[in-house]
């Protein structure tokens, strides 16, 4: 019996700390990438670095510090990240400015995305976007009423994302520009910014969007050719071919881990912007069932913790879990459309499965503010139920 009582005391101590829903999905999701990260990297592992396991030690290093982020972020108020957030994204925009400095930023296949921060090699606009979440949330609530009425208050942001689209182009990275202006817009959108400006704005940028694609010949490839991958299955359309041989050699249960042949070499960068492809080949629709179905908690409980945050009027909050909640749906999303020949081919990662330690130290930097925000979001709930009742009492005479 007091076995019994002293296991529901943890277990109750456990959710006044995390949602456990999420918590099981989050689980689950580092568990698949876990194991994908050590059945894509172990042939480019021992042929770049005579080390099988290379990259899965690395990746694990990487793990290691975003739990530590997570314990250290969640331990941080949200009235102090509320404060903080025109400061972190400044800061961001400073290590996009020195990305592209020659010397400064690091370049791999074409891209300065990379800045050297000591041991390790980080890419800044993965960070830009947790950056643009906090700084977001704090600006819906200071600017409330005049975001939602004055076209002045909504342009404000709209100025800053588009200094820092212009970065990320500069990089390029067509893919986190288009996720990141998504997610700005949808953020103002929840906040209550009228619809006129809204749609005005989105038009605008979508239009920037075409241009931006059909000013580059190999960008403008890539959205043309998956429409039609094998009319040119050995040239522009190698990629997105090879990803629907994958998904389709997959069946019901897969070719069993490690199995899959498109990722010796066939299939590029598939520890990274082609893993659910490979995945999709070992582990079969079983797999992607399981690893949706994780998403879809995960992303269910972020929503879900919004309502609970708006319910109890705390705005900075239930905007942390939107913002959170919109970008790992956008970053998924993109990236199972493409693999799969829906949207076309750009690299993008994929949340906790892909390969890279800056994908996962920027989730685990939202899973901290997630983790904040539960914790805050129960202790007001708890303060109003157990707030004392005032009783009147009669005056003598009455």
């Amino acid at each position: 019996m007091a076995a019994d009582h002293k296991q529901l005391s943890m277990q109750e101590s456990i959710a006044n700390v995390i949602d456990v829903q999420m918590l099981f999905a989050l689980m689950i999701l580092l568990g698949i990438g876990v194991t994908m990260m050590t059945s894509t990297t172990v042939e480019i592992g021992y042929k770049s670095h005579a080390d099988a396991f290379f990259y899965m030690k690395k990746q694990m290093m990487f793990l290691l510090l975003g739990a530590l982020c997570i314990y250290a972020i969640s331990r941080i108020r949200l009235a102090y990240w509320e404060q903080l957030g025109p400061l972190l994204l400044m800061v961001t925009i400073v290590l996009l400015v020195m990305v592209l400095i020659p010397g400064l930023g690091g370049t791999v296949n074409g891209s300065s995305r990379w800045i050297a921060l000591g041991p390790i090699s980080l890419q800044v606009s993965e960070f830009t976007k947790v950056a643009m979440i906090v700084y977001l949330s704090g600006y819906i609530v200071r600017h409330g009423s005049n975001v939602q009425q004055n076209f002045s208050a909504f342009i404000n942001p709209m100025v800053l994302v588009s200094i820092i689209a212009v970065l990320l182009m500069m990089e390029p990275d067509f893919g986190s520009t288009v996720v990141l202006t998504a997610l700005v817009f949808t953020m103002l959108y929840l906040g209550g910014v009228r619809l006129a400006p809204f749609i005005l704005s989105t038009a605008f940028s979508v239009l920037v969007m075409y241009f931006l694609a059909r000013s580059n010949e190999e960008r403008w490839s890539r959205v043309t050719t998956f429409w039609r991958p094998f009319e040119d299955p050995l040239g522009d359309g190698f990629q997105l071919t090879q990803a629907l041989i994958a998904i389709g050699n997959g069946g019901i249960f897969g070719e069993g881990l490690g199995g899959s042949i498109q990722k010796l070499f066939y299939l590029t960068e598939a520890h990274n912007d082609f893993v659910f492809s490979v995945l999709a080949e070992e582990l079969g629709l079983v797999g992607i069932a399981i690893l949706l179905s994780a998403y879809f908690v995960f992303i269910w409980r972020c929503f879900s913790l919004a309502s609970s945050a708006q319910k109890q009027h705390m705005t900075f909050a239930q905007n942390i879990a939107y913002g959170c909640g919109i970008w790992f749906t956008l970053q998924a999303t993109i990236h199972v459309g493409v693999n799969m020949g829906l949207l076309p081919t750009k690299g993008l990662s994929m949340p906790f499965i892909s390969v890279g330690g800056s994908n996962l130290l920027a989730s685990c930097i939202a899973v901290g503010l997630l983790v904040r925000v539960y914790m805050e979001v129960n202790q007001q709930g708890a303060r109003r139920v157990h707030r004392p009742r005032r009783v009147r009492t009669r005056k003598a005479g009455q």
